[in-house]
């Protein structure tokens, strides 16, 4: 499916600045509720149409097309350092990771004996730790077996561990480009919260990252300064410190990010039922693979 690129123009408070060309492109429209973007150095941009429970992708110059259906849910997605690709499956409440050559594999479905909840989204760190977030919303409660709503880590070896037990519903997750902090969102309490990793990938020293985010705070990015982008009423962008640098709006609510094209400098937003890009002139830092010069 090919569309026509339409150009908005948001309005975007920099550092008590205004700034009114700011270009973002609807590169994607009439899906039903998108999620899970990520970029692979293929070339081409794969995320979730949660409601219809299928994958698509779109390649710049070519436009979208679906390239898979499952009716596990499929949400949030992240690659690997071999190009594998994982994905949080929120009706099946399991992760999989998907060979090149198509081969599926459970990497997690269970943890103490019990089913997951949702698995909503994960991240990879280039040494193979996987980091994923396990919420319960809506009608997801019903059948639930944990009585937390879990931050995971699987690690190099497929253990699954529990780095946080909450009551509150964890949401969106991202890694520092150096692969020693966690920030994860927490959808209930506004904020968002970080967590040091070591030399294992083993975390500790949770924390209170950004407290009262507009709107309910979704997905995460790091760009390769350290900055981290957050889905929320608006984008917002807070320096390694917590400092608020910038807002952007869109004319949808955003519900995750990614860093992609050829140079990186471009952030895809997922968005209720389309897919935007901006031009952000700065390089995303991508967790699963060397930097790209």
């Amino acid at each position: 499916m090919t569309r026509k690129a339409l150009i908005l123009i948001a309005t975007v408070v920099l550092q008590g600045q205004d700034f009114t060309d700011i270009r973002i492109e609807k590169t994607v429209a009439g899906m039903r509720y998108t999620q899970g973007p990520v970029w692979s150095l293929e070339g081409f941009l794969l995320f979730s149409d949660t409601v219809t429970d299928k994958l698509h992708k779109f390649t710049p110059g070519k436009g979208v097309s679906e390239i898979a259906s499952r009716a596990g849910g499929a949400a949030g997605n992240a690659y690997d350092e071999q190009g594998r690709l994982y994905t949080c499956e929120f009706r099946e409440r399991r992760v999989t990771r998907t060979a090149k050559n198509g081969k599926v594999d459970v990497v997690a479905a269970r943890f103490e004996g019990k089913r997951l909840n949702a698995p909503n989204d994960v991240v990879v760190r280039r040494d193979g730790n996987v980091y994923f977030t396990d919420p319960v919303f809506g009608n997801q409660k019903e059948g639930r077996e944990l009585d937390f709503n879990g931050v995971y880590r699987i690690t190099p070896r497929g253990e699954v561990d529990a780095i946080a037990r909450w009551k509150t519903r964890p949401n969106g997750v991202a890694l520092s480009p150096n692969g020693r902090v966690l920030y994860v969102s927490d959808a209930d309490s506004r904020s968002v919260r970080a967590f040091d990793l070591n030399g294992g990938g083993a975390a500790s020293n949770e924390r209170i990252f950004i407290e009262r985010v507009p709107g309910v705070p979704a997905g995460l990015r790091t760009d390769e300064k350290g900055d981290l982008f957050v889905a929320g009423r608006k984008i917002y962008i807070y320096s390694p410190r917590a400092q608020l640098l910038r807002e952007i709006a869109l004319a949808e609510t955003p519900s995750n990010l990614a860093f992609g094209d050829s140079d990186l400098e471009s952030l895809y937003v997922t968005a209720r039922t389309s897919v935007y890009r901006i031009r952000v002139g700065v390089k995303g830092a991508l967790p699963y693979a060397p930097q790209v010069p």
